[in-house]
């Protein structure tokens, strides 16, 4: 084969209006239809984790007893104290005064000391004490405290050591004695919840005997009281905190530069031990001159952060509360760092205990046991702090000019937190810098960096937010809300967000601390970013959500005219917020429902029903539906203005996005359940109209000329009654009766009385609902339906109808601008069906009939064999059915809210895949645009010798399921759609095996006319079209387990019933992202996949149906429409409707099977009728410029998109291919691979769009895929 010359190729794509423009077009640029959020997951809400980190019951440590047995100036017997020895006790030598007032000065100085950590707890001493003194001292501080926590601290200096039945000593009255107390009895007296501090040696043993003796208490309680009790949760053990100063067998050090309480200096003065010990260690060394005096000197207050020693106490809180997190488990750290404030303080100096007094071998015991944490790396932070901090000690001591210089510890755990977030994630571990980002937050220097990165890390997803709750991270957030800062805002309104997303149960803590009122002034702050007021709506909507006290707080605070306000907002998630906001405020709640009237609030909502935007239409539904679901009393106005907000509500039926039509069902749902009987009589009275009228059948063919329409004349009817007979009988359609609308236009509502009117149309439209393409929102609309049927049943007694063969026929009316008719649905018995999983049906498409006059449509004939209101002949009610039947009802509802909410709960600042250049879906992004290109290359010089090639060598060859209706190339992948009566095929023509069927899931009596690849370049979705105007959309179409259905809608809702017609007929626009659909119907409509909304009715003037369509892709205005009776229509979708007809050419005499418009700006129109005759046409002129007589009749036609080539398929069993030039390139009569079987009559052809391949389907339901052939014709 002889390469075509460039220049000649260059000619071909010229002389036939070949050039693609849609290689101008990069892949990336096109838009991605039906792939929102809404597309591809459920709407539901997310799972909701228990949150631990409340705490069930804070509690206060408020007394304390402090016991002192040290007997100053008399050793114990049984210990033997090295010379020198530690002798300071509370930082005081009580040998260098009198035992007596030594022993009342360290006891005063305890006192202090703990005072420093619990100033408000009532403190009581005993020093030296008898066993009576300890008792009284603590039965009376337990008859005080009640269920409050008491400390009792022991000192055991003085006293023998504890013994092994589990004794501490105390002393007689005269001294001359040690008296054993056991811990038993202490116990008894303490009772719980309580804490011991034990600085005695061998303090282990009483930690060990404590616990026996709690579990002998509680065998003693079961014995007593017969009642199990788990050792292992008793109450004595779980509400009683232990704090030994060394184990079982181990003495105190005795070192003297020591003070000899050791561990009580570590409990109650850290900062002052751990500098002493840090003069101790060697590290001390690097800051020279550095002496255990000097130390003494720090400057500063324990409390003032901006001092030396007050930011070393900041440090050392931020390094122990660090280790405590990321070393103890979760529900530990939460109790004893978390519940009290004095037990979290004198478990973080617990820490510093373990750290020294090991380095002296002793070991500080706990109750509940600690993990080690003496060599946590943590620690050396601390370490690298004191040397920073002191090494300026010595200047600023002799200088007082010197200023301090800030210790950067912040800073860089600040840093190393930022570097975490950067890598970080679920499956690691968490970042241990989080309790220091808390503590950051006190400080206004570090506070806008904490914020930040908080903010991100909350944004990680919900485990971050659990995590930061666990830490402690709420009441800081919340006492931040009284701040003024304008800076802090966008932070505060972000973290709160992703809290409340979490765990709405702070929204009592922000009615609480009035933090309403900052998210409201943030909401009504015009300089505030869309983005900053959408989360703070969201907020309000959290707090009010199922809140009396918080809607009664946001009502005070004028939440309805803030958020009335800014309604017509830009933003469509702040628009989306705002009316779910407004739907909590006023959700079962009179006094803000009312406050919506006085603002016309459902007025303003109304123009929010055609947003572009589908989420924001969901919210105003589902706005307007809480408000007229409120349950209070019905005055005359409120049912007035119910009633108004249902009318405007009707309109929304028609609507393009199922997560708008499900809230419309809810919503209707709040009507039906107030006006239930009302229903009932506009549902009677319609059947009662319908014994008023005579209807004579009407036939309107499909092919009729275009002047004429043959329709039989009728007697006047009365509105309403042929939508009345349909509901009248029951009986499911045979297979002769016509085939009826599913749903009918919602353009025109009778002119009756207000009040029926608007439960005639909202009665119409739930019928309509009830058999919505998508199962969800038919399911809930049927019971609603079959709670106003349960009505009319009670108030109507069942009787025997006897079987009759005459059947009562009616048809819809012409569509007419002079009324508006609410669609009933095609198949009313699986409406009413006791079975709501029954299949929908629609009846055969015989025998049709019409009645111009009537302003109702209706779907089907039925034979009065039962009424739709009884139970059946012979059958009596079953009042427990109908108790069902409005259970179900009352509980209609959907997910939309929690659904909403998800979109705080997931990372927001994070890129998506598809943005994310590491991704995998971004890399598998890139692979199929590499492979588009390379599909499209390779393409082009198939396209280029197409025109003088013979194209009829049969590659694939198989047998489908059923006739094939439609074929369909994927344009990238070796894959045809194949579609029959009730579903798609899949096959793989290039290896020859099936991939897979989907069914379609059509009403019975309906088959699919129409497929659309969506997204072909990218993940591909496929469109079905059936003849009843019903569109669905699929993904994961070709695989049996993955199949989802992305939307499913109404295209088209007012079929003609014809003789012959053409089903629904669509045409995709990847570019602009339109469908363009028409068919049996009078007009062209136009939908807009991204708004998901009817964006335009184009009349087309005949009065037969629509065949098929093409359109400008470059200029995106011309349209181009084929019609039955011979015509071809030309319009220019930017102007008006009623003159978007720019031109006719009826040169055509018969059924258009094809209209393609030729690429470039000089293209040709051409089409094909079933007359055989195809005809080039100018568009600016009504006269073809050539024609070609091909055959003497056509089935199916299909010209390629880019290539000289065009097919021609015929009921006499042979498909013709020809060039544009009228030349015969191959004649196909016969199957290559079964030995000359003749082809079947072709029903459907398709070229591949790019390739020049050609795929035949016949009646016989085989299909044939044909190339070119490997010689020069």
């Amino acid at each position: 084969m002889q390469p075509v010359p460039k220049d000649m190729s260059k000619a071909l794509e010229i002389e036939f209006g070949l050039c693609d423009d849609e290689f101008d077009v990069v892949d990336s640029d096109l838009p991605i239809a039906y792939n929102e959020l809404r597309h591809r997951e459920k709407i539901e809400g997310s799972k909701k984790v228990t949150q631990s980190w409340r705490m069930k019951e804070r509690m206060k440590t408020v007394s304390v007893a402090l016991v002192l047995c040290l007997n100053v100036g008399v050793d114990p017997p049984d210990v033997v104290k090295t010379t020198p020895c530690a002798r300071l006790e509370c930082w005081i030598d009580p040998l260098a005064q009198s035992p007596q007032k030594a022993l009342e000065a360290i006891g005063a100085n305890l006192q202090k000391q703990y005072e420093r950590w619990q100033p408000r707890a009532r403190y009581k001493q005993t020093l030296d004490p008898t066993v009576e003194e300890v008792k009284k001292l603590c039965t009376s501080l337990r008859r005080n405290a009640k269920e409050e926590r008491v400390l009792f601290h022991y000192n055991g200096h003085g006293v023998p050591k504890p013994t092994v039945n589990g004794e501490i000593w105390v002393f007689n009255k005269s001294y001359t004695q040690y008296i054993p107390l056991s811990i038993y009895d202490l116990q008894t007296w303490m009772g719980s919840p309580s804490i011991y501090v034990y600085d005695c040696s061998h303090a282990g043993v009483i930690v060990d005997l404590f616990r026996q003796f709690s579990l002998q208490r509680e065998s003693e309680s079961e014995a007593v009281n017969g009642k199990s009790v788990t050792s292992n949760t008793s109450s004595t053990v779980k509400h009683c905190i232990q704090l030994a100063a060394c184990g079982a067998n181990e003495l105190l050090p005795m070192n003297s530069e020591l003070p000899a309480d050791l561990f009580t200096s570590c409990l109650t003065t850290p900062i002052k031990i751990a500098l002493k010990w840090y003069v101790l260690q060697n590290t001390s060394k690097l800051v020279p001159g550095l002496t255990q005096d000097l130390v003494d000197k720090v400057p500063g207050m324990l409390n003032d952060r901006r001092t030396m020693l007050g930011e070393l106490n900041w440090i050392f809180t931020a390094i122990t509360d660090t280790i405590a997190w990321n070393t103890l488990p979760r529900d530990l750290f939460q109790r004893l760092f978390r519940q009290d404030l004095l037990v979290a303080s004198l478990f973080r100096n617990f820490l510093l205990a373990e750290r020294i007094m090991r380095s002296y071998n002793c070991t500080p015991i706990s109750g509940p046991t600690l993990p080690r944490t003496y060599q946590h790396p943590m620690w050396q932070a601390w370490d690298l702090a004191l040397d920073l901090c002191l090494r300026q000690l010595p200047k600023l001591l002799e200088d007082e000019s010197a200023v301090f210089q800030h210790s950067p510890f912040f800073t860089e755990q600040l840093t190393a937190f930022d570097v975490w977030l950067k890598y970080g994630a679920e499956s690691r571990a968490p970042p241990e810098q989080l309790p220091i980002v808390l503590q950051v937050l006190l400080s206004q220097v570090h506070r806008l960096r904490a914020l930040e990165l908080l903010g991100r890390f909350l944004d990680l997803g919900p485990w971050a937010v659990s995590l930061a709750l666990s830490v402690g991270i709420f009441p800081y957030v919340l006492k931040l809300l009284q701040s003024n800062a304008r800076e802090l805002r966008p932070l505060l309104v972000f973290i709160w967000a992703k809290i409340l997303s979490v765990d709405s149960s702070c929204q009592a803590d922000l009615v609480k601390d009035n933090g309403h009122k900052y998210f409201l002034s943030v909401l009504a702050d015009p300089y505030m970013p869309a983005k900053q007021k959408t989360m703070a709506a969201f907020v309000l909507a959290m707090m009010v959500n199922e809140y009396r006290q918080g809607q009664e707080a946001a009502l005070q605070g004028s939440v309805v005219a803030i958020c009335l306000e800014q309604l017509t907002d830009s933003s469509p998630l702040l628009r989306h917020w705002l009316a779910l906001c407004l739907a909590k405020v006023w959700t079962n709640f009179d006094s803000a429902r009312w406050c919506g009237v006085r603002d016309t609030a459902h007025e303003k909502l109304y123009k929010l029903l055609t947003d572009p935007e589908p989420e924001v239409r969901a919210a105003a539904v589902y706005a307007l539906g809480t408000f007229i679901s409120n349950v209070s009393e019905k005055s005359d106005h409120a049912t007035s203005i119910d009633l108004g907000v249902g009318m405007q509500l009707v309109h929304v039926a028609q609507d393009g996005s199922p997560l708008v039509r499900k809230e419309l069902v809810v919503a209707f749902g709040g009507l039906v359940s107030h006006f239930e009987t009302q229903f009932a009589v506009a549902a009677t009275q319609l059947i009662e109209d319908e014994k008023l009228r005579e209807r004579t059948p009407a036939i309107l063919t499909g092919e009729a000329p275009a002047s004429a329409t043959s329709v039989a004349p009728r007697p006047p009817a009365t509105p309403g009654s042929a939508f009345a007979a349909s509901m009248e009988s029951l009986e499911l359609p045979s297979s002769s009766s016509s085939r009826i609308p599913r749903a009918m236009s919602s353009n025109a509502i009778s002119n009756m009385s207000l009040k029926n009117n608007v439960y005639t149309n909202v009665w119409k439209s739930l019928l309509q609902l009830a058999v919505d393409p998508e199962t969800q929102v038919s399911d809930m609309a049927r019971c609603l339906v079959n709670l106003v049927k349960s009505k009319v049943t009670t108030n109507s007694k069942p009787r025997y109808m006897p079987n009759t063969t005459n059947s009562s026929h009616s048809a819809p009316s012409s569509p007419s601008n002079k009324y508006i008719s609410v669609g009933t649905p095609p198949q009313l018995s699986s409406v009413f069906e006791e079975s709501t999983d029954q299949k929908r049906e629609s009846p055969s498409r015989s025998s049709i009939v019409l009645n111009p006059q009537s302003s109702y449509t209706y779907s089907a004939q039925f034979s009065r064999s039962r009424k739709m209101y009884d139970k059946g002949p012979n059958m009596i009610e079953d009042k427990d059915d109908d108790k069902d039947i409005k259970g179900q009802a009352q509980n209609i509802s959907t997910e939309f809210f929690e659904w909403s909410c998800k979109h705080f709960v997931q990372p927001i600042m994070r890129l998506s895949d598809e943005e994310d250049s590491e991704s995998n879906s971004y890399l598998q992004r890139n692979f199929r645009f590499d492979r588009n290109t390379q599909v499209k290359e390779e393409a082009r010089e198939e396209q280029v010798k197409a025109g003088f090639n013979r194209l009829d060598n049969e590659i694939f060859v198989n047998r489908n399921v059923g006739v094939p209706s439609v074929i369909k190339f994927h344009p990238y992948e070796s894959e045809l759609a194949v579609a029959d009566k009730d579903g798609v095929a899949f096959w793989d023509w290039e290896q020859g095996p099936k991939l897979g069927y989907l069914s379609n899931g059509n009403p019975r009596h309906t088959r699919i006319t129409s497929l659309e690849y969506i997204n072909a370049h990218d993940n591909t979705l496929l469109m079905c079209g059936s003849d009843d105007g019903c569109v669905k959309i699929w993904r994961d179409y070709n695989s049996e387990s993955d199949i989802e259905l992305v939307t499913a809608f109404q295209a088209v809702s007012e079929m003609l019933p014809l003789n012959r017609g053409s089903g629904l007929v669509s045409y995709w626009e990847q570019h602009t992202g339109m469908l363009l659909t028409s068919g049996d119907v009078r007009f062209i409509r136009i939908w807009d996949s991204q708004k998901e909304f009817k964006v335009q009715d184009i009349p087309t003037g005949a009065d037969s149906c629509v065949t098929c369509m093409a359109s400008d892709m470059s200029g995106r205005s011309l349209l181009i429409a084929g019609c039955g009776d011979g015509t071809v229509r030309l319009f220019d979708r930017r102007l008006a409707p009623t003159e978007c007809r720019v031109m006719t050419l009826r040169e055509h005499t018969r059924w258009v099977v094809k209209v393609h418009l030729q690429k470039g700006t000089e293209g040709k129109i051409v089409t094909a009728s079933n007359s055989g005759d195809l005809r080039f046409w100018d568009p600016r002129f009504t006269e073809s410029v050539r024609c070609m007589n091909l055959q003497s009749s056509f089935t199916s036609v299909d010209i390629h998109p880019r290539a000289d080539v065009l097919a021609c398929g015929s009921m006499n069993q042979y498909i013709g291919v020809y060039n544009q030039s009228g030349d015969t390139l191959s004649t196909i009569k016969y199957h290559d691979g079964f030995i000359g079987q003749r082809i079947g009559a072709i029903t459907s052809l398709a070229f591949h769009p790019y390739r020049v391949k050609l795929a035949a389907g016949s009646s016989d339901s085989y299909i044939s895929v044909y190339c070119t052939s490997l010689r020069r014709s």
